[in-house]
């Protein structure tokens, strides 16, 4: 696990054109100064000692002391962040929503058995480390044997791939290149359920130093152990460039109870609830909940998306103004990955295995037959983790696959939500998200039809 922070260097155009240069909390305390007086960004800059820059921060404005965080929104910092787990990575994004960011995609990257966290990462106990050595031979057994089935299923029937026909006939090494990708894409979207939660990936992201102090806070007080390393090697990466924040990077007593809370809870559904039978399909309907302000009509929210285009056009002040609830009682944790990526609102997903999908239905559309061992060892691996999760037992992580079901929903405004329906079903769209997505707009149609239908949903669905 490595963090590494990335400062960003002035271009060589804005250094011809004379532009300031600021260290990141410079930058903060000249901003900040605007709430004090009127005298204008020359005459803050007259007052930086060059020789000096840190003491020019305090000189300009005594930023942390005086009791606005919002300052510290100014400060912007870059952290790389090398071989975490995908689990870790997951509620770095729940915590993060608005920054910018990127992760490895599992869309993309072949993972190996030789990138997984170490059993210490997982509080896996010394005597329980063979057996689950043992499970992650197993799942990446599993991965290289559904990779190699949907791989020849691309190779003898190139048309589920749904390659649009004027890529296929262009024969410029760019567009090859692309449709390439695009047959890696099919079998890596329909292979990656068996990849374990602990498998290596790699993330960047961008915020501000408040930013990064809350998420330090949080993963310090987690009693994920893996979270706790992170923690610590972040606040060692701010400590480079905003300092002064360094002293409001604790644990917090309120969400080490917190957490613990929630865990407590997690333990008790397992306990109470027992897992039905397992059925491909079941729990994949989705939940749709709208709520316009009053004043608003169906026709209006329809009139407000009269101008809207694609994803990016204009979408009106009705739709902006609609708050709409929608989720699945079970969606993957490959899928769930992907939404909760969305910038807005607030998501709900209690940390509670409840299904697994393995791509089953993917086969029967195509008329064809997944080996029954891929659904009894993803079972298997549910059962076990809601074993030690009814436990209390923290380890029940390292026992998940990206094929494991888990309740999620979105809050958000409506137009966030066509954003992310159109998003979702575009060009290059992952074909599971794609159908939760058009599901969402199908039963969207059965409340306010007209609005539903001037929602542009790029992924026809599969014949």
């Amino acid at each position: 696990m490595k963090a590494t922070l990335v400062s960003v260097r002035q271009s060589e155009s804005a250094r011809i054109a004379g532009a300031p240069q600021l260290t990141p909390e410079l930058l903060a305390a000249s901003g900040a100064r605007y709430s004090r007086n009127n005298e204008g960004l020359h005459s803050i800059l007259a007052k930086i000692d060059p020789d000096n820059l840190d003491k020019s921060v305090d000189s300009i404005f005594k930023m942390i002391d005086y009791g606005h965080q919002s300052i510290a929104d100014m400060v912007p910092v870059a952290i790389f962040i090398d071989e975490i787990s995908i689990w870790l990575a997951y509620l770095i994004w729940s915590q993060c929503p608005t920054a910018g960011g990127q992760e490895s995609s599992t869309r993309y990257v072949k993972l190996s058995s030789d990138g997984v966290a170490s059993p210490d990462m997982f509080g896996i106990p010394d005597a329980e480390i063979p057996r689950w050595r043992e499970f992650l031979d197993e799942s990446f057994s599993f991965y290289t044997e559904a990779l190699g089935f949907w791989e020849r299923v691309a190779e003898d029937r190139p048309e589920v791939m749904r390659i649009p026909q004027n890529l296929l006939d262009d024969p410029s090494d760019k567009t090859q290149k692309q449709v390439a990708r695009m047959r890696r894409n099919f079998a890596f979207d329909r292979s990656r359920y068996f990849l374990p939660v602990c498998a290596l990936t790699n993330m960047m992201l961008i915020m501000s130093a408040r930013g990064w102090v809350q998420l330090c806070q949080y993963l310090l007080s987690h009693y994920h152990p893996e979270a706790i390393e992170l923690g610590k090697l972040i606040a060692e990466q701010l400590q480079l460039e905003a300092p002064r924040m360094m002293r409001h990077v604790a644990s917090q007593p309120g969400t080490v109870a917190g957490l613990k809370d929630e865990l407590s809870n997690y333990s008790k559904i397992c306990s109470r609830d027992q897992v039905k039978e397992f059925t491909i399909q079941a729990g994949s309907e989705p939940s749709v909940d709208l709520f316009l302000p009053p004043g608003i009509s169906d026709d209006a929210l329809c009139h407000a998306l009269k101008h809207h285009s694609h994803r990016y056009a204009f979408i009106g002040e009705p739709c902006r103004s609609t708050l709409i609830r929608f989720g699945w009682e079970r969606v993957s944790f490959a899928e769930i990955r992907d939404l909760n990526r969305h910038r807005t609102g607030t998501k709900y997903c209690p940390l509670v295995p409840v299904g697994f999908y393995v791509g089953q239905d993917e086969a029967h559309r195509l008329g064809l037959n997944l080996p029954p061992e891929f659904s009894k060892f993803g079972i298997d691996q549910l059962a076990k983790s809601r074993e030690l999760l009814s436990k209390m037992n923290v380890s029940y992580v390292s026992h998940l696959l990206l094929g494991h079901e888990f309740k999620f929903d979105h809050s958000t405004t409506f137009d966030k939500f066509v954003y992310e329906a159109e998003l979702r079903t575009g060009t290059g769209a992952h074909y599971r998200y794609a159908k939760h997505l058009r599901d969402a707009v199908l039963r969207l149609s059965q409340m306010v039809p007209l609005t539903a239908s001037k929602i542009q949903l790029g992924l026809a669905e599969p014949e």
